[in-house]
C-alpha cells in the first residue's frame, strides 16, 4: 500500500510546536523497540500520571522563567561566576611577547583563555597609523565621544565603542590608513560634584573650606588616579590609538578652547549680556537650554526637590486679586502657578480688545505687600481665554514676561536667588526656600482677603536633566554665543547632503532645532573648567564695574586694556572671570582640537575633517549640532561627513541606565562575570549620595539577583552590534549576551574540527586559488561568497547589525550545521578528502577574517593557529578583509540550487525523525523524484545521509514505492519530490500513538482558547495550530498499519 503522506507543514511548523532537529520527543512506552507495560495496567497508569506531573512542573518552570503570562518580569539570569568550562591561559609568552599558539586548544571556548595576552596589538603599533599614506590610499579618521573623566563606561558607551571599532577594524583590514582618536572630557559639573562629595565623605571638607587653587589640586589628583576608562576600553578590545588620547583640560587642548573663544569674540559672535538664564539652584549654575527637560503634569503632583525637606505639590493654579487704585472697590484677578513670584511683579497685562478689562486701561493696581503701584498695560500677546485673562508681569523670572516688559519699558526685578527669596521680595521672606515661600504667600493673601481659589492645572515643569531640580529663570550677566548664522549653515549642510544623518528621520528634528536655535549661554558658575576672559579695573575712563577683555593670556589682556583705556598697564588690576565655560563648548571643538588645532599640525592636515561619527541619538543637539556649527565656523569645514545616531541602551524594564537606579552595567562585569556581592561591593565604593546609594543597592538586588554571568568581550560586542541601532532602544538584562557566547563556542568547535582534520602537514592554498570540484565544497564556498558580499554592503551602509547577521548565518547555518557534518563523510573518501580539506581551510580562514571586526579576540586566537599561504601578516588585525570580487569564481548557481534542494529533503526527513522520536536510529530512507533530480542528487547521497542520520538510501522514480511492507511514512520535500522513512521495528506503536494523542489534545485546548480572539496575531497562531493538528492526525494514520490500536480513534473537538 502507498505510504500515508504527511503535510508539508511538518517541516515548516515553528519550533515552539515541535522538538528541535535531533531533539527528543517523549514517549510513554520507553525506548524504541521496548515492549512497555501492557495497556490498561496499573504500571502504565502510574507512568502516565508521572509524565503528566513532570510536564506540568516543567511548564510552570518555563512560565516562571519567562516572567509569567504577561512577560513583564525579565528572565532570571543564570548564576554568576565562571562557567564550568572556564579555562585560564597559563602558558609562557613567546620570545617576541606574542601569545603561545602552538599549545593545544582547550576543549571548549573560554573567554578568559581567549582574551588573555592579545592586547599586544597596542604595543606592536597596529592601532597607530603609518607615518604616510601611499598614493591613492584611503583614509578613515574618527573620534570616540569623550566620556566623563570621573565616570566609567556603561553598556551605552560600550555600544558606541563596539560600533566604531567594527568600522575601524574593517577599514584597517581593507588597507585604509586609519586613525581613531580617544579622549576624556573634564565634565565640569559632574567632576566638581564628585570631588566635592569625596572631600566631604573622607575629610569632612566643603569646597568653600578650600581656596580655588587648593580645590583644583584635589581635582587634578583625582584625575591622575583615575584610569578606569582606559582599562575598560582595553577590555572591550577597542583598537584606539591611545598615544593620541586627548583630555579637554590638557594644556594643548586648553589653548584651543581659549583660541576658539577669542576668535568668536573678535567675530562678534560671543558677547556679554544680562539676560534671563535657565538656572539650577541645586548646582548653583546656569544651564544650557538643551539641559532642561520638560516634564508634563496632568494635575497635582508631589515631587521631591533637592535641598527641600518635604515633597512639593505642583500642578495647581492659584488665583488672587490685585486691588485697583482709585477707591472704587474694583479688583483685577490674576492666576498663576508660582504665587511667590508675585513679589517681583512690575505690572499686570490684559489684551487690548478684552471687553472685561477695557474700563481698566491706563489705571494702576496696588501691590498688597510692598504697597507699590503697578500699571495695567495692554499687550496683544495676552490670551484672554487662559486663566482670568489678566497676566501678572514678572520679567525677572519669566522669559515671556521679559519680552513684554522690555516692549513696555517696564523695570526688571528679581526676588529669587539660588533657591531662596532675596531682599526685593520683602524682609519677612528673605532667605526662605522658594517653595516654602509659596505657601506663606498664599496664606498671607488669604489673610488680606485677596485669595480667590485654587484649582487643578495641567502644566509643563522645566527640570534640570543633571540634578533633577526644578529650573528657575534668573537675571544674570553671562557670556552668550550667537548661533543663528552658524545654525543656518549647519541646516543647509544636511539639506544639501553635505552632512548625512543616519538614520534619515533625524533630519526633521535637526532642521527644526536649527530653525529655532537661540543664543547659547556659555557661562557656568563652577571652579573646574576653562576661564578665557578677564575683568579689568583701573582709572577713568574704565567703567565702575570694570572692563571685560578677552585675550589669549593675562599679559595680552593687560596690554589690550591699556590700549583701550589709554593708560599704562602697570596701573591696571586684572581679575580672571570666576565663571568657567560650558563643558559642551570644549567638547564641540574635539574633532579638530584633538588633532592639534589651532596649529597646522600634520595630524590636522592629514586626518581632518574626519569621515564618520557614531554616537547616541540623545547627543544630537548637546554635541553633534554644536560640533557642526563650531567646526564650520572655526576651520571652514564640517568636522565629519556622516553621523550614525545609534539607539539608546536601556535596562530590561525600558528605563534609562542610571547609577541612582542601580541598573548601570559595567561592560567588564559582562565580560568577566560578577556575583551580586561583587556588584554591591563596587557600588559601595562609588561616591554616591546616601539616599542614592540605598536606592541603587535595592535596584541592583532586583535587577541582578544572581549576578551577571561571564560572557566575554567578543560576545558582548556581537550582542551590541547585532541590534538594529537605527531603530528603537535596546533593552538588556544580566544574561543577554549568553546567546553570542554560545555562538563563539560553536565557532571554536568548528575551527577545532578543521585543525584536527588538517593535521600538521597541510599545504594551504590561497582562497583566491581554491576551487573545489566536490559539490558540497563548491556550495559552502558559494555561501561564504554571499556572506562576504552581504557583510561589505551592510558595513558600507553603516548597518553593522546586517553585517554580523550575515557572518553568523554563514558560520552556524552553512558551515557548522551543514558542511562540517557533510565533511565527516567526505573526508573518509581519498578522492574527495583533499579538496574537502582545502574548502574547510578556506572557510575557516575567510570566515574568521569576516568575524574579526566584531569578535577580535576569538578570531585572532583561532586564525593564528591556521596554516596560511604566504605572505602571512603578523595579526588578523592587518590581514586583508575578504573581497567578493577576488572570490567571484566561487559563485556557482547550479550547485547552490541543487544543494539547496537537497537541504529541503534533509529538512523533511529531520522533521519526520522528530515527530516519531527516532533519536540515534538510522532508518532506511527513500526519495521519490524525477530522473533529472536523481542525476544530481545521487552524488549528494553521502552528504544527505550524514545530515539526516539515515540508513540505506534509495532514489525512486515518481510514483514508485519502496519494498513491500508496512511502516513507511511519507512527506513532501519540494516540487515533485517526496521523502519516505521506514518506521518498522524502530517505533513502539502504542507509545508513539499515546504521545501523539497527548500532543493533539494539548493543541486542541490551546486552539479553543484562541478561537474567538479576533487579533491578527492570535489568528496567525490559530492557523499554525490547525496545521500542526492536521500533521499529527496524519502521523497517527501512518502508525495504523504497524499495530492497529485497540483504543477508539481520537475524535477532534469541533471548532
Amino acid at each position: 500500500m502507498a505510504a500515508p503522506a504527511l503535510s508539508r507543514g511538518l517541516a515548516a511548523a515553528p519550533r515552539a510546536l515541535r522538538a528541535p532537529w535531533g531533539g527528543r520527543v517523549r514517549c510513554c512506552g520507553g525506548p524504541p523497540g521496548a515492549a512497555g507495560p501492557p495497556r490498561g495496567s496499573p504500571e502504565r497508569s502510574r507512568l502516565r500520571d508521572r509524565e503528566y506531573k513532570e510536564r506540568r512542573q516543567r511548564e510552570r518552570r518555563e512560565r516562571a522563567a519567562m516572567g509569567g503570562a504577561g512577560g513583564q518580569v525579565p528572565t532570571a539570569p543564570p548564576k554568576a561566576g565562571p562557567p564550568k568550562s572556564s579555562v585560564e591561559y597559563e602558558h609562557p609568552l613567546e620570545a617576541d611577547g606574542k601569545k603561545a599558539t602552538g599549545v593545544p586548544l582547550p576543549p571548549s571556548y573560554s573567554p578568559r583563555y581567549v582574551e588573555a595576552a592579545w592586547y599586544l596589538w597596542e604595543q606592536s603599533g597596529f592601532f597607530t597609523p603609518p607615518a604616510s599614506t601611499p598614493a591613492g590610499g584611503r583614509i578613515l579618521s574618527l573620534v570616540l565621544p569623550p566620556p566623563n573623566v570621573t565616570g566609567s563606561l556603561h553598556l551605552g558607551h560600550a555600544l558606541t565603542v563596539a560600533l566604531q571599532d567594527a568600522l575601524v577594524r574593517w577599514r584597517r583590514m581593507q588597507g585604509w590608513t586609519v586613525l581613531w582618536v580617544p579622549g576624556i572630557d573634564h565634565a565640569g559639573i559632574a567632576t566638581q560634584a564628585v570631588v566635592e562629595r569625596w572631600l566631604w565623605q573622607h575629610r569632612r571638607l566643603r569646597r568653600q573650606d578650600l581656596t580655588r587653587s587648593q580645590f583644583l589640586e584635589e581635582v587634578w589628583a583625582w584625575k591622575h588616579a583615575w584610569d578606569e576608562i582606559l582599562q575598560q576600553l582595553r577590555a572591550l578590545g577597542a583598537s584606539l590609538d591611545l598615544s593620541r588620547c586627548a583630555f579637554t583640560m590638557d594644556p594643548g587642548f586648553s589653548r584651543a578652547v581659549v583660541e576658539a573663544f577669542v576668535r568668536l569674540h573678535e567675530a562678534g559672535l560671543i558677547h556679554r549680556d544680562r539676560r534671563l538664564v535657565t538656572w539650577s539652584c541645586a548646582l548653583r549654575s546656569a544651564l544650557a537650554d538643551v539641559e532642561v527637560e520638560p516634564r508634563s503634569l496632568t494635575g497635582p503632583t508631589a515631587l521631591r526637590v533637592p535641598n527641600c525637606p518635604h515633597p512639593i505639590t505642583f500642578g495647581l493654579l492659584i488665583t488672587f486679586a490685585y486691588p485697583v487704585e482709585g477707591g472704587d472697590g474694583l479688583e483685577l484677578p490674576v492666576a498663576t502657578t508660582r504665587p511667590e513670584t508675585m513679589l517681583g511683579d512690575v505690572a499686570v497685562a490684559v489684551h487690548p480688545e478684552d471687553p472685561r478689562y477695557t474700563h481698566l486701561h491706563g489705571r494702576q493696581v496696588r501691590h498688597p505687600f510692598t504697597g507699590q503701584l503697578l500699571p495695567i498695560v495692554t499687550d496683544p500677546s495676552v490670551e484672554p481665554s487662559r486663566g482670568t485673562g489678566a497676566v501678572k508681569v514678572t520679567p525677572g523670572h519669566s522669559p515671556r514676561d521679559l519680552v513684554l516688559a522690555r516692549a513696555q519699558g517696564l523695570p526688571l526685578l528679581s526676588v529669587r536667588d539660588d533657591g531662596t527669596m532675596c531682599p526685593p521680595g520683602g524682609g519677612w521672606l528673605q532667605g526662605v526656600h522658594r517653595f516654602e515661600a509659596r505657601d506663606k504667600v498664599v496664606a498671607a493673601l488669604a489673610e488680606r482677603g485677596l485669595h480667590r481659589g485654587t484649582q487643578d492645572h495641567a502644566m509643563t515643569l522645566p527640570m534640570c536633566s543633571r540634578s533633577g531640580d526644578v529650573v528657575e529663570y534668573l537675571l544674570k550677566s553671562q557670556w552668550f554665543l550667537r548661533c543663528r548664522e552658524m545654525a543656518a549653515r549647519a541646516r543647509e549642510a544636511v539639506t544639501s547632503g553635505e552632512l548625512q544623518l543616519i538614520p534619515k528621520f533625524h533630519e526633521k528634528n535637526w532642521k527644526t532645532w536649527m530653525d529655532n536655535v537661540g543664543d547659547w549661554c556659555l557661562s557656568r558658575q563652577l571652579w573646574w573648567g576653562h576661564r578665557p576672559a578677564f575683568r579689568v579695573q583701573g582709572p577713568p575712563p574704565a567703567p565702575p564695574g570694570g572692563l571685560w577683555v578677552v585675550e589669549r593670556s593675562e599679559a595680552e589682556a593687560r596690554a589690550a586694556a591699556a590700549r583701550l583705556l589709554r593708560c599704562p598697564p602697570e596701573g591696571l588690576r586684572l581679575h580672571q572671570d570666576p565663571d568657567v565655560l560650558d563643558t559642551w563648548f570644549s567638547s564641540a571643538l574635539f574633532p579638530f582640537a584633538a588633532l592639534g588645532w589651532p596649529q597646522e599640525s600634520p595630524d590636522l592636515r592629514r586626518f581632518y575633517p574626519t569621515a564618520v561619527l557614531a554616537t547616541g541619538s540623545d547627543l544630537l543637539f548637546f554635541w553633534v549640532a554644536r560640533m557642526a556649527m563650531l567646526g564650520r565656523e572655526l576651520t571652514g569645514h564640517l568636522p565629519f561627513r556622516r553621523v550614525l545616531l545609534h539607539s539608546l541602551v536601556r535596562d530590561s524594564y525600558g528605563r534609562k541606565m542610571s547609577k541612582s537606579l542601580g541598573n548601570v552595567i559595567d561592560p567588564r562585569d559582562v565580560i568577566a562575570g560578577a556575583s551580586l556581592q561583587e556588584l554591591q561591593q563596587r557600588l559601595h565604593s562609588k561616591i554616591l549620595d546616601p539616599h542614592e546609594l540605598r536606592v541603587a543597592t535595592e535596584g541592583q538586588r532586583l535587577q541582578f539577583p544572581h549576578g551577571i554571568p561571564e560572557c566575554g568581550a567578543d560576545a558582548l560586542r556581537m550582542f551590541l552590534c547585532s541590534h538594529n541601532v537605527h531603530g528603537d532602544s535596546i533593552r538588556v538584562a544580566a544574561g543577554t549576551a549568553l546567546t553570542h557566547r554560545r555562538f563563539c563556542n560553536k565557532v571554536w568547535h568548528g575551527v577545532r574540527f578543521v585543525l584536527q582534520a588538517l593535521g600538521p602537514h597541510c599545504a594551504p592554498q590561497r582562497p583566491e586559488e581554491c576551487c573545489p570540484r566536490v559539490a558540497m565544497g563548491r556550495w559552502v564556498l558559494g555561501r561564504l561568497l554571499q556572506a562576504v558580499g552581504a557583510c561589505s554592503r551592510h558595513m558600507e551602509a553603516l548597518e553593522p547589525h546586517g553585517a554580523i547577521a550575515a557572518v553568523q548565518h554563514f558560520w552556524t547555518r552553512s558551515f557548522c550545521d551543514v558542511f562540517l557534518e557533510a565533511a565527516k563523510g567526505l573526508l573518509q573518501d581519498p578522492v574527495t578528502a583533499p579538496e574537502t580539506l582545502q574548502a574547510l581551510l578556506c572557510c575557516a580562514d575567510v570566515g574568521l577574517r569576516l568575524l574579526a571586526p566584531f569578535a577580535p579576540f576569538l578570531s585572532e586566537e583561532l586564525w593564528q593557529r591556521l596554516p596560511r599561504a604566504p605572505p602571512v601578516p603578523p595579526s588578523i588585525t592587518l590581514a586583508p578583509f575578504p573581497d567578493a570580487s577576488s572570490l567571484a569564481h566561487w559563485h556557482c548557481p547550479t550547485v547552490e540550487r541543487e544543494v539547496g534542494a537537497m537541504l529541503e529533503v534533509v529538512r523533511a526527513l529531520r522533521a519526520l525523525r522528530d515527530t516519531f522520536g527516532l533519536r540515534a536510529a538510522r532508518p532506511p530512507v527513500a526519495v521519490q523524484c524525477p530522473a533529472e533530480t536523481r542525476d544530481w542528487l545521487e552524488p549528494l547521497g553521502p552528504a544527505l545521509q550524514a545530515l539526516t542520520q539515515a540508513g540505506p538510501l534509495r532514489l525512486l522514480p515518481l510514483g514508485a514505492e519502496p519494498e513491500p511492507g508496512a511502516g513507511w511514512v511519507k512527506a513532501p520535500a519540494g516540487p515533485d519530490t517526496h521523502v519516505l522513512l521506514c518506521l518498522q521495528g524502530l517505533v513502539e506503536p502504542a507509545a508513539a500513538r499515546a504521545q501523539l494523542r497527548s500532543r493533539s489534545l494539548g493543541l486542541q485546548r490551546r486552539l479553543q482558547r484562541l478561537g474567538g480572539d479576533p487579533e491578527p496575531s492570535s489568528q496567525h497562531q490559530v492557523a499554525i495550530l490547525r496545521s500542526e493538528l492536521a500533521r499529527l492526525a496524519q502521523a497517527l494514520e501512518a502508525l495504523e498499519p504497524l499495530d492497529p490500536p485497540s483504543d477508539p480513534p481520537l475524535k477532534p473537538k469541533s471548532q
